[in-house]
């Protein structure tokens, strides 16, 4: 991560002092950075509109827009989407240098305004490297491995609910004591999806209270290739065999995929 990401994390951490306003979720070396500011802004009548807007800074951050989620109990999830459409866009022009604060600045100054004239932007994640040049990722698919699901009939709802808001395809793949997450889409939904996955209370712990999700791993992402099925729905699917498995993966185009990263979780 870049000195002035570095510089921006620390002055971040300064601002939003106050109890619950600032928490870093996740940090890695590979990944990158997550976390979560709570601030307030104007609503549509005046009121304080609480929100809550999840990070994902990428290694290569500010050169490269973060990724970005709203939540909020007083927003519809149209409004939210629309809220992070218009903050990306603003993103856009501040590309190269840190960018959050101004971010949270601009949202809280302009939500009523962005409420008032909702519009969607579309959904492209767009990356510039220092050639100048900008990529547009197109459609995206990575495998998530978790380990168990103690509440797995709310859990597995959870997960429908979050590919249906993202409008993300694939599979929720169980085969005895393997659970597998293939997932299609726009890479930034994709990159949502897992800032939900790993910072919302979606399972149960051992003594039965509500716990986020530690143990899930991202087995490989890839940009969907010719030879790749295009998953037309989300669905949830019970295997029997891990030959009925396979033949799951090979239908999809993913032969040699199945083969480097689901065989090794056989024991």
């Amino acid at each position: 991560m870049a000195e002035s990401a570095r510089e921006e994390l620390s002055a971040l951490a300064a601002i939003f002092c106050g109890p619950g306003e600032w928490e870093v979720l996740s940090h890695s070396e590979t990944d990158g950075t997550v976390f979560r500011i709570l601030t307030k802004a104007e609503g549509l009548m005046g009121e304080d509109v609480p929100l809550e807007l999840l990070f994902h800074l990428p290694v290569n951050y500010p050169s490269c827009l973060p990724a970005i989620s709203v939540h909020s109990e007083h927003l519809t999830r149209a409004q939210s989407m629309t809220v992070k459409e218009k903050l990306l866009k603003q993103a856009e022009n501040l590309l190269s240098e840190p960018m959050v604060h101004e971010l949270v600045l601009w949202i809280q100054h302009n939500l009523r305004h962005v409420l008032n004239q909702p519009e969607t932007g579309s959904g492209r994640e767009k990356c510039t490297f220092a050639t100048g040049t900008t990529v547009d990722d197109g459609l995206w698919m990575t495998l998530l491995h978790l380990d168990h699901m103690r509440a797995k009939t709310r859990y597995v709802q959870t997960v429908e609910k979050w590919a249906s808001d993202l409008q993300l395809t694939g599979r929720l793949m169980f085969m005895g004591k393997i659970i597998l997450i293939l997932l299609q889409g726009d890479r930034r939904n994709i990159k949502e999806y897992l800032i939900l996955q790993k910072t919302s209370k979606v399972d149960v712990d051992s003594s039965g209270k509500k716990c986020k999700e530690k143990m899930i791993s991202v087995l490989f992402e890839t940009k969907v290739q010719t030879e790749h099925k295009r998953f037309l729905a989300f669905e949830v699917k019970e295997y029997s065999s891990l030959d009925e498995l396979q033949k799951e993966f090979e239908t999809a185009g993913l032969k040699k995929l199945f083969s480097e990263f689901v065989l090794g979780l056989v024991k």
